[in-house]
């Protein structure tokens, strides 16, 4: 089963989430040191970066009974966001799926 989530987040403080990317670097014990510097530069120069590894979608899904995450892809980008845009409505596909598939289960 495929559970699409869209999250869109405002940025209040960019150098605290940049910190505690490299927090959670450092604290990695098993990450090569030839992957810890390339992740290190990609979390200071880029705060979606730094926000891409910080969420872990294993965290979304450890508590739900009877689930397993077998696979996650997840992405960030900066956007312009008008809550009021047409473009933040659900898409014809997203409204199809539910009632195909009877929403959530």
């Amino acid at each position: 089963m495929r559970l699409r989530v869209e999250v869109v987040l405002e940025v209040q403080d960019g150098d605290e989430v940049t910190k505690a990317a490299l927090r959670r670097l450092a604290g990695d014990p098993d990450l090569p040191e030839e992957e810890r510097a390339h992740a290190e530069s990609a979390v200071t120069e880029d705060t979606a970066e730094a926000l891409a590894y910080l969420v872990d979608p294993f965290d979304l899904v450890s508590e739900v009974p009877g689930v397993e995450l077998q696979q996650a892809s997840w992405s960030s980008e900066r956007i312009d966001y008008d809550p009021d845009s047409p473009d933040w409505d659900l898409d014809e596909d997203d409204g199809e799926d539910d009632e195909e598939e009877g929403g959530i289960g």
